[in-house]
């Protein structure tokens, strides 16, 4: 790679890196570029040349932290495993992306406010999500098979719970530790909440299974 490439490559990612702090504090309306600008020292003339408009920046942020989960989802080996164990692990990751990645939780919930509609226009969108369908429905087929897992099970709902479980507890901490008066953010909480989470999933997954299994 030539030196004006990586350095290139190097500008392009000291905006986006910059975009997102921007688009995560003050969502896509309250976001300016000039801050953005100044967070990566780049010019102005160089985020346009990039990535064209603000529209297509905030496009490009959203592509990027839903691609770099998506991404380091379909890294974990997982179709040699045990298969209830393989979606357990992929439960531990996306749990533990939204714990060390928190500036996902408001720009996932500020695209939500509107209405998608940015999402809706990235290309790549489909492409990344798609092959991790294949992946859980392969563990859940496998699953199912070998009398370890219930017939019947979405993997697309399967997901969603998922998400939930690593999500909902941490976008809505703020309101409900003052509505419960209980710091939900607390290491020790969330140590216990994710280990409810654990158990509910491992006990959906086998349904009436272990029941018939005497456990």
């Amino acid at each position: 790679m030539s030196g004006g490439k990586r350095n290139a490559d190097r500008t392009r990612e000291k905006i986006l890196k910059a975009a997102i702090s921007e688009f995560a504090a003050h969502g896509f309306n309250g976001a300016r570029v000039e801050r953005i600008r100044t967070r990566a020292r780049a010019n102005t003339r160089m985020i346009y040349h990039y990535f064209g408009d603000k529209r297509r920046l905030y496009v490009a942020v959203l592509e990027h932290v839903i691609g770099e989960l998506r991404h380091e989802e379909l890294q974990l080996e997982v179709d040699h495993v045990d298969p209830v164990a393989g979606l357990m692990q992929l439960f531990e990751f996306v749990h533990g992306h939204f714990g060390t990645h928190p500036e996902l939780i408001p720009l996932l919930n500020g695209e939500n406010l509107l209405g998608g509609r940015f999402l809706r226009s990235s290309t790549k969108t489909p492409i990344i999500t798609s092959p991790l369908m294949a992946l859980m429905e392969r563990l859940l087929k496998r699953g199912e098979a070998e009398g370890l897992i219930r017939p019947g099970i979405d993997p697309l709902h399967l997901y969603v719970v998922m998400v939930a479980l690593s999500y909902f507890h941490r976008s809505n901490a703020h309101t409900l530790s003052t509505l419960f008066r209980t710091d939900l953010l607390a290491s020790a909480w969330q140590s216990q909440h994710k280990k409810v989470a654990v158990e509910m999933l491992g006990r959906y997954l086998a349904g009436d299974l272990g029941a018939r299994h005497g456990k």
